[in-house]
This record gives structure tokens, C-alpha cells and sequence, in this order.
């Protein structure tokens, strides 16, 4: 069949049904960096909503993550068209109905700021460093109700579907925090919420709002353990994890009882002991052989295998995760810390590359991390993978005779902000060992600042 000029699939509609399903819909929240490209702001400036969904197709995120633009077909799909009209929406005259406008917005998450109409329910927010909406402002936008209200609601035990709804949409932007905020007011703001839905378990409730109870306090358990782990408290984060873990199972959840596997490899793979990370990751694949979390699980044997010297097992671990991965859908929010997309594989991969000596891999899979975890702008969205990601590179650094260049990337990496400590501590440790093999004064700095690090401060 031969397609409309314009239109860059490379099927027809019918056959790109048949055989691509990588993005049902689009994704569920994206950050207000996402929208600030040139493209992007000519594009809202213009005033014209196919301007703004050419440009959308256009991303260079899209094109990143895919190799090219997303086609028409596709967004068509997303918005309840065919690409005939998503074709003359971008090439025709501006769409003029405001319930229409204000319609494709809602499902592309455009952001009221940029918008020339108002959305119902969102506000204008200011300031160019802002998110998209904060946990509010979505609250307010999906559910009519604010936080307050919400907790006003849990503490009566007036639990109806909207209740439910709202504590869907706080607990994901609590795990979509995670990669930034601090930790400590995270992890107290995600234990209270945790203490609430412990509470809401002792109420009459129906079957579905139980079981959604239990999956909402299995998810918080999850993050307030992974907080713990990070701040350097590990038996509070083994018996939160073992938490979940029973939470996880009385719901029948598999990605909750995955994760808590999850957590159990990373404890052991960052205290040293390696060969335990490879029955749990098995345990948990079991557990949720179809779940994103069954990538990273493979991702942490792949760690494991990589310190033990196990090459082959290596690459086969990467390469049942990598095929999962093309497997699963594009994640609906890939900010959320319990789901794997593209950009998490990269940076497991990269530590298992550094780890094996192969250096070019790992300079390149560092790079990648680095560039898709700062905006142009540089605003930094993921600290602890970019800081993993600048010691990965200090390690090839210092392996290739510069040292110099090693210790001033080492130093940076460690001055990141929001860290997880074991990793971090894990990776440091390594590039500390590369340094050493020196002798001399080699990396005082670095040590000294690592022993900082160790010690807290």
C-alpha cells in the first residue's frame, strides 16, 4: 500500500496494528524538560496544536529511544484518530474547538504553562525549573480532591474509588521521586503514608479495596526500604523489604514479591556477596517472569557474575534481560523507580562492561547515561545514576594511564547530591583500587573524600 507523504511509517496502518505494540498509550506523566526544546516552544508560541504534535512526534527523545520519530499511525492511535487526520491536524489550519484542544492535551500531558487555553483542573505554573505538576496539582487535575483532603478521607476511613484513585496517583509520584528528592524527607513522608494504609487494612473494606490497599502499602513498603537502604540503615531496610515481601504475596502481586527479590540481590551485591545475588535473582524471575522488574533482576545477576569473574554468565544474563526488555511495552512513566526501561538497562549494562574490562562499552554506555540524566540546560534529573555513570568513567581514566582525569571525574561523582550510599560506596571502592595500583599519592583527594563518604558525612 502506498502511504501519504508525509506519513514516515514504514506500514500501513493495518499491518503496524499487527505487528508493533511497543507504545498502547502514551506516557502517564512526563518531566517539563521533556517540552523545552526549540521545536517545542515555537511550536506552543504558534498557537497551533499540529505544530505541537508534529513537534511531540519529533522528540529527539522518541528518536533516542526508537531510531526514529513516532509516526502518525501511532499518535493518531493515542488521540482517536486515523493519520489521515492526524496528518491534516499538522498541516492544515489551527484547531479552533476548544474541547478538542483542551482533549489532546489532557492525553499528551501537555503542560498548562505552555498552553494558550486554559485546562480545567490544572494551574498555570510558573518558573522555568518546575515539574510538570506537583503530586497536588495531579491530585487535583485526575481525582478533584486535594492532599489534605485525601488524608481527611483515610483518617475517616471514607474509602470510596476515588479514595483509591488518589492514593494510586500519590504513592506513584512517591516512587517517581525517589531518583531525586531527598531522602530522608522522602522516606518520612513515604512511612506515613505507609502507617495510613496500614491502618485503612483494619477497616471493613471490600475485596478490591483491600487487595488495592495491600498493593498501595506493598509499594510504599517497597520505597521506604529502598530510602533505608540508601541512608546506610540496612537492617531497617531487610525487615521493611521482608515487609513488602509479605504484603506482596497476601495480595497476589508478582511485580511487589519481585522487587522484594530485587531488593535482597542489591543488598548482597553491595556488601560483597556476589554468589548469593544469583538464586535470589532466579527467585524472583520465577516470581515475576513477565514484569519489568525480571530485567533488573538480571541486570543484578549480570553485576554479580561480572565481580565473580564469570564472563559467559555475563553476557547471557544480559542478553535474557535485553530480550525481556524489547519484550515489555514502553512503561507508561518511566520516572516511576519500580519499573525498567531503556535508560536503566544502559546503566546496568554499563557496570557490568566497566567490571569486565570492556572498557569502550563502558566509556560509551556512561556517556549515554550521563547525557540522558541532564538536560541541555543542565539541570541534573537522575543524581545517583550520573554520578555511577562519571565514576564508571574515572575507572576507564584511570585504567588508560590518566589519573589526573580519574581523580577530578571521582572527586564530582561523589559531590553529586542525592546518593545511594552502597552504590555509590561499591563503585567508589573500585575506582579507588584502580588509583592504587599507582602507588605513591595517587587519588588522596579521592580517598579522602570516599572516606568521608564511608563515614556519613
Amino acid at each position: 500500500m502506498v502511504l501519504a507523504s508525509d506519513n514516515p511509517a514504514s506500514l500501513c496502518s493495518r499491518c503496524h496494528r499487527e505487528q508493533r505494540d511497543q507504545l498502547r498509550t502514551p506516557p502517564a506523566q512526563l518531566r517539563r524538560e521533556f517540552f523545552e526544546t526549540e521545536e517545542f516552544q515555537d511550536a506552543f508560541r504558534s498557537q497551533h496544536i499540529g505544530k505541537v504534535l508534529k513537534a511531540y512526534r519529533n522528540h529527539p527523545r522518541h528518536r533516542q529511544l526508537f531510531g526514529k520519530a513516532l509516526n502518525q499511525e501511532l499518535l493518531g492511535r493515542w488521540l482517536g484518530l486515523t493519520q489521515a487526520q492526524v496528518s491534516k491536524l499538522e498541516n492544515g489550519k489551527p484547531e479552533q474547538n476548544l474541547e478538542t484542544l483542551r482533549n489532546y492535551a489532557r492525553i499528551l500531558h501537555l503542560p498548562q504553562h505552555l498552553l494558550w487555553f486554559d485546562l480545567p483542573g490544572q494551574s498555570r505554573l510558573t518558573g522555568p525549573r518546575s515539574e510538570p505538576a506537583s503530586r497536588g496539582d495531579l491530585l487535583v487535575a485526575s481525582t478533584g480532591m486535594d492532599t489534605l483532603e485525601l488524608l481527611r478521607r483515610v483518617r475517616a476511613s471514607a474509602v470510596s474509588s476515588s479514595t483509591t484513585d488518589a492514593l494510586d496517583i500519590t504513592i506513584e509520584q512517591l516512587c517517581c521521586d525517589y531518583s531525586h528528592a531527598d531522602a530522608n524527607t522522602l522516606m518520612s513522608t513515604a512511612r506515613n503514608w505507609l502507617s495510613s494504609m496500614t491502618e485503612l487494612l483494619g477497616n471493613r473494606l471490600t475485596l478490591s479495596q483491600h487487595r488495592k490497599i495491600l498493593h498501595n502499602a506493598g509499594m510504599l513498603a517497597l520505597l521506604v526500604g529502598c530510602l533505608e537502604y540508601d541512608i546506610g540503615d540496612a537492617r531497617a531496610a531487610e525487615a521493611t523489604r521482608r515487609m513488602a515481601l509479605e504484603l506482596g504475596k497476601e495480595c497476589g502481586d508478582p511485580a511487589i514479591i519481585g522487587w522484594a527479590h530485587e531488593m535482597l540481590a542489591w543488598f548482597h551485591l553491595t556488601t560483597g556477596n556476589y554468589r548469593a545475588v544469583i538464586p535470589v535473582a532466579d527467585s524472583g524471575v520465577l516470581a515475576a517472569p513477565s514484569h519489568s522488574v525480571a530485567v533488573q533482576l538480571y541486570g543484578q545477576q549480570a553485576k554479580a557474575y561480572a565481580r565473580l569473574g564469570m564472563v559467559e554468565e555475563v553476557h547471557k544474563s544480559l542478553e535474557l534481560g535485553r530480550a525481556l526488555l524489547d519484550r515489555l511495552p514502553y512503561p507508561d512513566n518511566p520516572g516511576n523507580h519500580f519499573v525498567v526501561d531503556p535508560d536503566k538497562w544502559d546503566f546496568y549494562a554499563m557496570d557490568t562492561y566497566r567490571i569486565v574490562g570492556q572498557d569502550q562499552l563502558a566509556r560509551r554506555n556512561a556517556e549515554e547515561v550521563i547525557r540522558r540524566s541532564v538536560t541541555p540546560e543542565g539541570v541534573l534529573l537522575a543524581p545517583m545514576r550520573n554520578a555511577e555513570a562519571q565514576l564508571t568513567l574515572a575507572v576507564v581514566a584511570a585504567r588508560q594511564g590518566d589519573t589526573d582525569e580519574a581523580v577530578a571525574i571521582g572527586v564530582r561523582a561523589l559531590q553529586n547530591g542525592r546518593q545511594s550510599r552502597p552504590s555509590l560506596l561499591m563503585v567508589a571502592t573500585e575506582l579507588a583500587q584502580e588509583l592504587e595500583s599507582y602507588g605513591g599519592g595517587v587519588g588522596t583527594e579521592f580517598r579522602a573524600m570516599l572516606a568521608e563518604v564511608k563515614r556519613g558525612k
